[in-house]
């Protein structure tokens, strides 16, 4: 796939995302399934995180480019599980910066560690995003389609994070990289903030 083709595919996944927006700010169903698909993407922290997971996973090898963002989404769904049950962690707004900081720097340095480091990452992060979300849950009218819609968009941002990094030729790995170091320095913004 050219890096035309892949820009193309990645402006027309993100053109299909574009009208949840017009339901992310209050008066509409803020606990539904568009609600959930909104979240991800009016998120800064959230968009980071889950876009960079895409980038890093397209930077794998073998399995892991799959393992990865499903290791994410399994986590986030835990997490969200433990959150709806009243399990909460402390810093759990800290842990979900780090995780833009941390993808940010793994995308930069296009870090291929071991597999179950990897996932090991990945999961524990999704947890961290999950868990947040999930002691939201209990106030909504409609947490189960909120949560869908949270899944559906989270995948979405995996998946056009690795259709740009996998459709950009070989030359163009530095772009990608430095799409890490812009996830990096929001990372480091957000745990200043």
């Amino acid at each position: 796939m050219g890096l035309t083709q892949s820009i193309r595919l990645s402006l027309g996944a993100a053109l299909c995302l574009l009208p949840v927006f017009a339901f992310a700010h209050p008066g509409h169903d803020e606990s539904g399934l568009m609600a959930g698909v909104a979240h991800p993407l009016s998120g800064m922290d959230h968009l980071l995180a889950m876009f960079a997971v895409g980038l890093w996973a397209a930077q794998q090898a073998g399995k892991a480019r799959l393992m990865l963002p499903l290791t994410f989404v399994a986590g986030m769904l835990l997490g969200g599980l433990l959150g709806f049950e009243g399990f909460a962690i402390a810093h759990l707004e800290t842990g979900i910066a780090a995780s833009v900081l941390a993808f940010g720097l793994l995308v930069a340095v296009a870090a291929r560690p071991p597999v179950a480091l990897a996932l090991a990452i990945t999961g524990l992060f999704g947890l961290a995003h999950g868990i947040a979300h999930g002691m939201e849950f209990p106030q909504m009218s409609s947490p189960a389609a909120y949560a869908v819609g949270f899944l559906i968009a989270t995948s979405a941002l995996h998946a056009a994070g690795f259709a740009l990094a996998r459709g950009l030729p070989m030359r163009a790995a530095a772009l990608v990289r430095a799409l890490g170091l812009v996830s990096a320095g929001a990372g480091i913004t957000l745990l200043a903030g």
